[in-house]
């Protein structure tokens, strides 16, 4: 079994491989950033958000901050989902605007910027959102998205604001939570545009108060300030790809996974081909090609000059294209995105960048106050719901009937006379020792899954408490998902008004944690 590596990363174990540990806040805050044109980041930001329909007061404030000659940025970003996606997506523009207050400075001021991955053509990644209401009843709605066109590039359909106002109406709630987040929804799909302006509008409703700006690549006056980055990359095309397979085979001999590699001819670069298909470029040596087209170098350069938002950067590119734009001190990423850093540290040094501090997000499992009853019947967690529901209730059950023979307790106590039994056998005669205790290790591993079997024979012989299961696991394993990858943060909002969201921008930056509703 491969270790992961944001558990490594966050333990500090990978100086190899990042340029900064995860705690290390203090030196990535002294590090300046002079090389970035802020007067021209800020006309370009104060463009889109004219465009989105955003520019108010409130961001013409963060815009007067990011101009400051020492101001840095705390950077997160997130595909395009529908309605905000799961609610990770919320929570990480929320850490993203704790973690910039809690660096911001009068002298050098920090301000949260929101990367909507407007480039990204996986519809089927975004196209669809799970809310759970409180008739305990799960809505899943599924826009139907084309294939392989950059969300960005995909109009927001008349048909697609009749099915979310639907949603909304058989939503089971308060009337008055209803409509209030109705309210936002159709402000954000009122002006139209993309599927990714719906969605960075709904962003920036939840967490512009906070502070935090939205950004989307795909913007003409933003994409032209990426285009030197792109151009340098075309320069020598296979550099970075053989950089991060380097990592990755470094990576792997120290025991971990590689998620990113670049086969032979791999480029970091797709180009938006004139059918709108967004495609990956591979290098020859002499020429670029997609599955369909060949290009020049200079026919490229050409794109750069004239549309620069076709030419945009892979996985193994994107953060280097982000950080060369921004200012960054921070990045606030999930685990994937750091297991992704792992290998681009390389990358960046192509560029002439250095990684900055990758903060692991903030994580919060929400337990509505039904919840928060049925877990302590059960004596457990959401976490450990999670993880083995059939166990949590398995166990709840033999507890109530005395079933001790399932207990951890039990188990603990048997491997501790197992290991005393063993340690006097070595004593006896030490050739025994090893023989032993590898009987201790198969012994108390056999009578653990024996406990599991049995408690879970006891679970499914539990009417009531298995339902009681089935209500928790529709409120914390929503289609067998942990909750944060898969509900909608506007469930909460639907549900309890805005004191979710207050209780969010409440926390400390980096929580990890299960938050009661009230």
């Amino acid at each position: 079994m491969t270790r992961s590596i944001a558990a490594a990363y966050r333990a500090g174990d990978l100086p190899a491989f990042f340029r900064l540990p995860p705690g290390d806040l203090t030196v990535a805050a002294r590090e300046p950033r002079p090389d970035v044109d802020r007067a021209a980041l800020v006309d370009a930001l104060r463009a889109y958000h004219r465009d989105l329909g955003t520019l108010d007061a409130g961001v013409e404030a963060q815009l007067a901050r990011l101009a400051h000659p020492a101001s840095r940025v705390v950077v997160t970003g997130q595909q395009a989902g529908l309605l905000t996606g799961p609610a990770y997506s919320v929570h990480k523009g929320a850490d993203a605007a704790l973690l910039a207050r809690h660096l911001d400075r009068e002298e050098a001021p920090v301000v949260a910027v929101y990367w909507v991955a407007s480039q990204d053509h996986d519809a089927a990644e975004v196209a669809s959102t799970t809310l759970l209401d409180h008739a305990e009843e799960l809505h899943r709605l599924t826009l139907d998205l084309p294939q392989g066109v950059p969300v960005g590039r995909v109009p927001w359909r008349g048909e697609w604001t009749a099915e979310v106002q639907d949603l909304l109406d058989r939503f089971s709630t308060a009337p008055e939570y209803r409509e209030a987040v109705r309210a936002r929804v159709e402000r954000a799909m009122r002006d139209g545009g993309s599927y990714a302006d719906v969605f960075a509008r709904l962003i920036h409703g939840l967490l512009a108060p906070a502070g935090l700006l939205v950004l989307d690549p795909l913007h003409p006056a933003l994409a032209a300030l990426m285009a030197p980055t792109l151009a340098r990359e075309l320069e020598c095309p296979l550099a970075g790809p053989a950089r991060i397979e380097a990592a990755a085979a470094r990576l792997e001999a120290a025991g971990f996974g590689a998620p990113l590699r670049r086969p032979a001819g791999a480029t970091n670069l797709f180009l938006e081909e004139e059918d709108g298909g967004r495609r990956l470029l591979r290098f020859d040596g002499q020429r670029f090609a997609t599955e369909r087209h060949s290009y020049t170098a200079q026919d490229l350069r050409a794109v750069l000059d004239t549309a620069p938002s076709r030419l945009t950067p892979a996985a193994g590119l994107r953060p280097a294209v982000q950080d060369a734009l921004l200012p960054t001190l921070a990045f606030v990423v999930g685990p994937g995105e750091i297991a992704y850093g792992a290998q681009l540290a390389e990358v960046y040094e192509l560029h002439g960048l250095r990684q900055p501090l990758l903060w692991p997000r903030l994580s919060v499992t929400w337990l509505e106050p039904n919840v928060v009853r049925l877990l302590t019947r059960l004596n457990a967690t959401a976490a450990q719901v999670q993880a083995d529901p059939e166990g949590v209730l398995g166990r709840a059950l033999a507890r109530e009937r005395g079933a001790g023979a399932a207990s951890a307790e039990r188990l603990a106590a048997l491997d501790a006379e197992l290991r005393a039994l063993t340690e006097e056998l070595g004593t006896l005669d030490p050739t025994l020792a090893g023989a032993a205790e590898r009987t201790r290790h198969r012994t108390t591993a056999h009578v653990a899954h024996l406990q599991q079997l049995a408690v879970r024979a006891l679970a499914r012989q539990e009417d009531d408490r298995t339902r009681q299961l089935t209500r928790l696991k529709r409120h914390l394993l929503p289609n067998g998902v942990p909750q944060e990858r898969e509900m909608n943060f506007l469930t909460f909002l639907l549900k309890h008004g805005e004191e979710p969201l207050r209780q969010l921008l409440s926390l400390p930056p980096g929580t990890q944690a299960e938050v009661a509703l009230s």
